[in-house]
């Protein structure tokens, strides 16, 4: 929060709307406006009976909840707080003696192409001998346990184990450095470490366990008692006797039956930690019961889930999107899921649009940056054009990880959906546990770049900067006023932080986003204008990066990408500098002026000359984690001059950074 009041100005203006179709609306879950309504209505009329509701519709307890919400020491709020349940129970062991209980759970595709199927039967069977192998090592309820693994049914097995026997995860991304690893080890206070000894990622092996054994060795991991290790490829890693041990000895002579340990619904399932540009890495921590009921609702309502239905989300276990829809609400939901190892461009970039064709997929959901680099592919390499694939298996088309530009949803709505899938366009965050505004397949009319309306039981609203409600058209501050099920409980072991970070004192009570957004005049949408933190006051006037980024994508003829960031400027308080990839590939030093002032020139056109920015640097590509997230606060770090000295260890190209140095 800053002190500065005021209204992010909106300038971007999207006037392409595209109802639901009749054959979407056929037999959706939440079928027309008027349902969205009525949903929303009964939420609005008795809040704590509407949650009551779904928590006793879709989560299966073992001591039902009297309490519904306490909200007596907020912003620390308790939902079904005298509830007893198991995480795992509610993905595994309901399924048995149903249908489901023999239907395949997850369609592996490794990186080489190789293809493993595993029932809820089967994953039931391997997730319990997991636990029993957790428990004979010591591991206990309330204990912490960190995971360091590939994309594997593995890392799945690993978590869903964990939460079995009320063990609290904390799944570290597989290429983290062995300084994440350390701090995230030292300050969850974990007793157990599950990594691997190698991954495979794009034709390459990895190493993890050599990682691990790295951060082992720094101060402040006596906590750490045994680490157990999946052997993924041949390759031998290093093993400490005594305490290491390979998953096939852990396993030895364990059952495969468990009975999973019932938790208060309070009980933290796991932490998830968020890196800032700055500090020690935010422990995000996240409970058993609301955190459960809310990935299964909104894995039915926003993907409009059918018994037939096979879903891919393309996200890594490491990000909440792989915890909340790859390994609980999928499962919870009782859905069939695609889980990939591997990357989009390996061993070509239609690899993608080969697994869906493969699959059938009927739900596709993925990044839009993972979008926009496979629309750049396209148009560079015909072979590798998504016409070449039968994609007709899909019907639903999902959007996670940042605003999407308006051009982007529109390729990924023609080339991909054939012009017949509804995107739904899913805004919500770590903290959040799970989707918060997204339309609804069979209700909501799409309109590109807009994450449309809150779900029901969520009020969210944009305000100024000391809490007070915007009208529709003003920029401004995205919050949520009301407390619900699956949000962030605390930050671990830091709770003044949790307070500072999302109640400030200004806001009145209500949980700050961290986002601008804007609300259209006509329909109310909500349309995410970048983090609050990226947003830039240039002569006095306050523009979120992100719509200057759609601006400079939608010269589709020359730019695939762009990335916008600000710094400190003399004459106008704060410049706009540009990251810039050319579908062209990156221009010469002589040509690169010209292709720049052809820039400055479009988005003075297109928004007004005060977006132009000062700055624009070209590179191949931008710099980015193995998981395709734009590493902004290197960015900022370039444009102010400055040399890096941040860790770059997750980057997927660190040389990309030599290329940026040159302004134009």
């Amino acid at each position: 929060m800053t002190a500065q009041s005021g209204s992010i100005e909106s300038v971007l203006v999207e006037n392409r709307v595209f109802p639901p179709s009749e054959a979407t609306m056929e037999g959706a879950r939440i079928k027309g406006m008027e349902a969205y309504q009525a949903l929303c209505d009964e939420a609005e009329k008795d809040y704590e009976g509407f949650w009551a509701r779904l928590a006793r519709e879709n989560v299966v307890w073992t001591k039902p909840f009297t309490k519904v919400l306490d909200e007596s020491n907020a912003p620390f709020y308790k939902w079904f707080e005298d509830g007893e349940l198991n995480a795992s129970a509610n993905c595994l062991d309901k399924h048995m003696g149903t249908p489901v209980e023999n239907k395949t759970a997850i369609i592996f595709e490794a990186d080489d192409g190789k293809v493993t199927k595993v029932t809820y039967k089967e994953m039931l069977e391997r997730v319990s001998q997991f636990a029993n192998a957790l428990k004979a090592e010591g591991v206990k309820k309330g204990d912490r346990v960190i995971i360091y693994m590939p994309m594997t049914i593995e890392g799945i097995v690993a978590m869903q184990a964990c939460a079995r026997i009320g063990a609290t995860h904390s799944v570290v991304f597989g290429g983290f450095s062995a300084k994440a690893v350390h701090e995230r080890i030292v300050d969850a206070g974990a007793v157990c470490v599950i990594t691997s000894n190698y991954q495979m990622r794009g034709g390459k092996e990895l190493p993890l366990k050599s990682i691990v054994d790295e951060a082992l060795a720094e101060g402040g991991t006596e906590c750490v008692k045994s680490v157990l290790v999946f052997e993924r490829t041949p390759t031998a890693c290093n093993m400490v006797e005594g305490r290491d041990k390979t998953f096939s000895q852990a396993l030895e002579g364990q059952s495969t039956v468990c009975d999973p340990v019932p938790v208060g619904a309070e009980h933290p399932l796991f932490v998830l930690y968020t890196s800032g540009s700055t500090g020690k890495p935010k422990g995000v921590q996240h409970s058993t019961g609301g955190y459960i009921l809310w990935a299964n609702t909104t894995m039915q309502w926003t993907f409009d889930l059918r018994p037939e239905d096979i879903f891919w989300c393309t996200a890594d276990i490491g990000w909440v999107t792989g915890h909340t829809y790859i390994t609980y609400g999928p499962l919870a939901a009782g859905a069939t899921q695609v889980v990939f190892e591997g990357v989009p461009t390996y061993p070509d970039a239609s690899r993608f649009w080969k697994m869906i064709q493969d699959h059938k997929v009927t739900i596709f959901y993925t990044a839009p940056t993972a979008i926009r680099s496979l629309i750049k592919a396209a148009d560079s390499n015909e072979a590798v054009h998504p016409k070449n694939f039968d994609l007709s298996s899909l019907r639903i088309l999902g959007s996670v990880g940042e605003p999407i530009n308006p051009e982007a949803w529109m390729w990924y709505y023609k080339n991909i959906g054939g012009e017949r899938c509804p995107i739904v366009d899913t805004f919500w965050q770590t903290e959040t546990g799970a989707h918060m505004m997204t339309p609804l397949p069979g209700a909501t009319p799409l309109v590109p770049g807009s994450c449309t309306l809150a779900l029901p039981g969520i009020t969210a609203a944009i305000v100024d900067e000391t809490g007070n409600e915007l009208p529709n058209g003003s920029g401004g501050i995205l919050v949520i006023k009301r407390p619900w099920p699956s949000m962030i409980r605390t930050i671990w072991g830091d709770p003044e932080r949790f307070k500072k970070s999302y109640f400030p004192e200004e806001l009145q009570g209500a949980y700050l986003a961290g986002d601008g957004a804007v609300r259209s005049e006509d329909r109310g949408y909500f349309r995410i204008t970048g983090r609050i933190d990226d947003v830039l006051n240039v002569s006095g006037h306050r523009m979120g990066t992100m719509e200057i980024e759609s601006c400079l994508v939608a010269k589709s003829d020359l730019v695939a990408e762009a990335a916008v960031v600000g710094r400190p400027d003399d004459l106008t308080g704060e410049a706009i500098c540009a990251f810039v990839v050319l579908k062209q590939g990156r221009p010469s030093p002589e040509e690169a002026p010209k292709i720049a002032k052809a820039l400055r020139d479009w988005v003075a056109h297109e928004i007004g000359p005060i977006a132009k920015p000062k700055d624009i640097r070209f590179g191949d590509n931008l710099p980015k984690t193995r998981s395709g997230k734009i590493m902004r606060r290197l960015l900022r770090s370039l444009a102010k001059g400055e040399s890096i000295t941040q860790d770059t260890s997750t980057l997927e190209n660190p040389a990309i950074l030599d290329q940026l140095g040159d302004a134009y």
